[in-house]
């Protein structure tokens, strides 16, 4: 059944980027009529405001393969705590970022809150996000946080649950990769999620390739969390995004994903990441992001 109360939570926060900006995504979805927006389709919507970010500037970058490590757990720590409490008060929570890294900490939140029952993982993304602080050619974290999730990486992001891992490997699936490292890939093949690359989507179709995901996430879970990364989408829809890599989803084909996800019923809670006002065009990602949110949260054309 569909939530009424919406819970949103802004998590501003760039420390596992490579690239300044996100940490105004959060803004820039608000700017973008999201809480008006998410009124009008019904919803009574609280806004938590923003979880406490560290600024790199005041702070050491700490060891090279894991850049600002503990300064993300402690956010990634808040950041679950007020997920947990949302979720736990009868709101579906709606977290905005930020890097993705910010995903381990919405994900210890809910799996916390599922505690006795199994968390299902959609995750939309260019990239697997499955790095390790040894496979990770570049040592941002923002490539990390679902190996952190399924128990691979770093004890201070892997225990945030308070149960490793958080989520088991077989109920996560990922959509539009495209981007893989060249050590990542072995993390990929070895773990058991069901990756879902654009060739999938390309030769069998966006329906096709939702469907398998929503059944992967869904079957023995209490319900998936959605991790949408805005540079799953191509560039020349989305170029307001940290990493943009081409041949990414299409306008349509994000909202019909959105559409199917939002028609199974099993979505528990959602985050939208990376999405940088520093690298876009008069909003038009966070415009995008808005939209297609709303296709995810029930917003139909008839």
């Amino acid at each position: 059944m569909r939530q009424s109360h919406i819970a949103v939570i802004g998590a501003p926060m760039d420390l596992g980027a490579g690239r300044r900006g996100v940490d105004m995504g959060p803004s820039a979805l608000r700017i973008a009529r999201l809480n008006e927006r998410l009124t009008a389709l019904g919803y009574e919507v609280e806004d938590l405001g923003n979880v406490a970010v560290d600024q790199p500037e005041s702070l050491p970058s700490g060891p090279a393969n894991a850049h600002y490590l503990p300064q993300i757990a402690h956010t990634c720590a808040r950041l679950a705590e007020m997920v947990e409490l949302a979720a736990a008060r009868g709101r579906m929570p709606l977290v905005l970022g930020g890097d993705h890294s910010i995903a381990a900490g919405t994900i210890a939140g809910m799996a916390r809150f599922f505690s006795s029952q199994h968390l299902g993982v959609i995750w939309i993304d260019a990239h697997a996000d499955m790095n390790t602080p040894e496979s990770s050619p570049s040592g941002n974290v923002h490539g990390m946080p679902l190996a952190c999730c399924i128990g691979s990486g770093p004890r201070k992001l892997t225990g945030l649950a308070g149960h490793t891992p958080m989520v088991r490997p077989e109920k996560v699936a990922i959509v539009g990769l495209r981007s893989v490292d060249e050590l990542e890939r072995l993390n990929v093949r070895g773990t058991g999620v069901h990756a879902f690359t654009m060739r999938d989507i390309d030769e069998r179709g966006m329906r096709t390739v939702i469907q398998q995901a929503i059944h992967a996430a869904s079957a023995g879970t209490a319900g998936f969390h959605l991790s949408f990364d805005m540079d799953s989408v191509d560039p020349a829809e989305a170029p307001g995004v940290g990493t943009p890599v081409p041949g990414g989803l299409t306008y349509r084909e994000a909202h019909l994903a959105m559409e199917l996800i939002g028609d199974s019923g099993r979505m528990t809670s959602i985050e939208v990441v990376e999405v940088n006002p520093v690298m876009d065009i008069a909003n038009r990602t966070a415009l995008l992001a808005v939209e297609w949110l709303m296709s995810a949260l029930g917003k139909r054309i008839l």
